[in-house]
């Protein structure tokens, strides 16, 4: 997508502790009404969906809102029997918020801004080298060894190399602090370097949250009292 059809007014999805990044691919079940609502909105547009993190402050049903999320476009849609959404997202590019806008729905919108953000549109080929991912690779094995888990490294290593950093810092246990972090870092090194100093400290704290990547990996979690089940293929 050009920066020039970037859309001014997006709905947002806050997930709680889950981000997307630019130039990675989440799937996503869709069976909240207010967000049915929202993708049918969106199927008729742009197909543009912005990512965003709640924060632990606002109102249990209305969170306050990160300023910083990712935009997604929907690139595939199907419909089950019990009227849920299946849909794929890609990550295009990072946005700011700039303020909610009322529409009279039950799902949010907010107006936003990308000029900060223009760089997410373009694959990185020369900032970074897959060899400097050595020691990252190396210390997020140790990690899922520890653990008891694996991940689908032979499919990682087929990605580019923004996208092998975008989705080792989308998929990883990291806090919602963290992955905020990693999403706002100015540039795909200073990313990689992020990753690198939380991965650290969670090798040398020897943490303990277990959690599962693979080809398919299930997740559920709450998000203001309902249920959302989402699943990252690597």
């Amino acid at each position: 997508m050009k920066k020039e059809d970037l859309p001014n007014i997006i709905p947002v999805f806050p997930l709680s502790n889950f981000i997307i990044f630019p130039r990675t691919t989440v799937p996503l079940n869709i069976f909240e009404p207010r967000y049915i609502k929202m993708v049918d909105e969106s199927m008729k547009s742009n197909r543009v969906i912005g990512m965003i993190q709640p924060k632990k402050t606002g109102e249990l049903t209305k969170p306050d809102l990160h300023k910083i999320g990712c935009a997604g476009k929907i690139t595939s849609f199907n419909e089950t029997d019990d009227g849920r959404y299946l849909i794929v997202i890609n990550g295009i590019c990072r946005f700011q918020i700039i303020e909610e806008i009322k529409n009279g729905n039950l799902y949010r919108e907010c107006k936003v801004k990308y000029e900060d953000f223009y760089g997410d549109l373009k694959e990185k080929t020369n900032e970074i080298k897959f060899s400097d991912l050595r020691l990252i690779f190396q210390n997020l094995k140790e990690l899922f060894k520890k653990q008891g888990y694996e991940i689908n490294w032979k499919e990682l290593e087929k990605q580019s190399l923004d996208q092998t950093i975008n989705t080792l810092s989308m998929a990883s246990p990291f806090s919602l602090e963290e992955k905020q972090v990693l999403l706002e870092s100015k540039d795909l090194n200073i990313r990689k370097e992020k990753l690198e100093e939380i991965l650290n400290t969670y090798i040398l704290d020897n943490f303990n949250n277990k959690f599962f990547v693979s080809n398919n990996a299930c997740f559920s979690s709450r998000e203001n009292g309902h249920a959302i089940e989402r699943v990252l293929i690597v």
